[in-house]
């Protein structure tokens, strides 16, 4: 029998960790995070991670998991979530599954693709043609060596072009010869997925608050502190938006003020890759938020969204 799940999602800055915890306060519900960047304890600021006072008022899972310098894959996070929805359905205590990273949401919906590791290298060299020529230079690669593939996947969606090339260089097969995650259900869970979205320009002017509020907040400080560590960090958190550009401003690269723009940059690009994710999810119900939606209201719509399937 499959665990039904609530999972609430959106772009980056969309309000879902706010309407998360007005929702589980109200329905004694715990959270579990969806977001590949919470897992590393120390990256708090540039996160936006919920306050250690949220945290201990809801239970949350899956944040601060791993250290910085340590590699954390999908793999990993599935069998994490795995443990945590199978204990606490067991134990009969409702949960929200809330976050953005869509290869995670994917992962639960549609189950897992296991594949060979990462080439890193080969990624490396795929981001630095991706940045000279564009995204849709390696669609068209992608077209040549794998055109069922090319078909499901946007030009935009880089992340996931640039791994099918990497299957099939490292496996000589097409991805779509032996992947099963696309067009099918995970028949472990029954997911409902609840999206927030608001007007382009309304979503922009949040991630740009929300940045400059992360470098009042002491995101310069913060990724100092990490980058002092022995250990450093890894590539995967050291490529994270806000992490990446300081870093670069700490190189040279940037003056504080281009850091900041690319930033800002950066993530909107980043929230316009997710709705076009989101919106590939076969099943997903969209919650447009209004510009004068408060809090509780749209804690309240969200809800309905997931209590309307579940009573039907």
């Amino acid at each position: 029998m499959a665990i039904p799940i609530w999972i609430l999602t959106g772009p980056t800055a969309s309000g879902k960790t706010d309407v998360a915890l007005k929702i589980a306060e109200s329905i004694g519900a715990e959270i579990v995070s969806a977001d590949s960047m919470l897992v590393y304890r120390g990256m708090d600021i540039g996160t936006e991670k919920p306050s250690r006072t949220a945290r201990n008022t809801i239970p949350h899972h899956l944040i601060d998991i791993v250290e910085p310098w340590e590699e954390y894959s999908v793999g990993q996070y599935v069998k994490d979530l795995e443990g945590v929805i199978s204990r606490l359905y067991q134990q009969s205590k409702p949960c929200m599954v809330v976050g953005g990273t869509a290869l995670y949401l994917k992962a639960i919906v549609d189950g897992l693709f296991e594949g060979p590791p990462a080439d890193w290298e080969y990624r490396n060299y795929l981001r630095s043609v991706a940045e000279e020529k564009g995204s849709d230079y390696l669609h068209k690669i992608l077209i040549e060596v794998d055109p069922e593939i090319a078909t499901k996947l946007h030009s935009n969606d880089q992340k996931r072009v640039i791994r099918a090339l990497e299957v099939y260089k490292t496996t000589g097969q097409r991805i779509s010869s032996f992947q099963t995650q696309f067009g099918h259900k995970n028949p472990k869970y029954d997911c409902l997925v609840v999206a927030l979205e608001h007007d382009r320009d309304i979503l922009y002017k949040r991630i740009e608050a929300r940045i400059d509020r992360m470098l009042l907040r002491g995101l310069i400080d913060e990724v100092r502190t990490l980058l002092h560590n022995p250990s450093g960090l890894s590539k995967q958190a050291s490529q994270a938006l806000g992490y990446k550009e300081v870093i670069n401003y700490f190189s040279g690269k940037y003056t504080l003020y281009e850091a900041t723009e690319v930033m800002k940059k950066r993530t909107r690009w980043f929230a316009k890759r997710q709705m076009t994710w989101f919106r590939s999810f076969s099943d997903i119900h969209w919650v447009h938020v209004s510009p004068d939606n408060d809090i509780i209201r749209l804690s309240e719509r969200v809800l309905e969204q997931f209590t309307g399937r579940v009573n039907k």
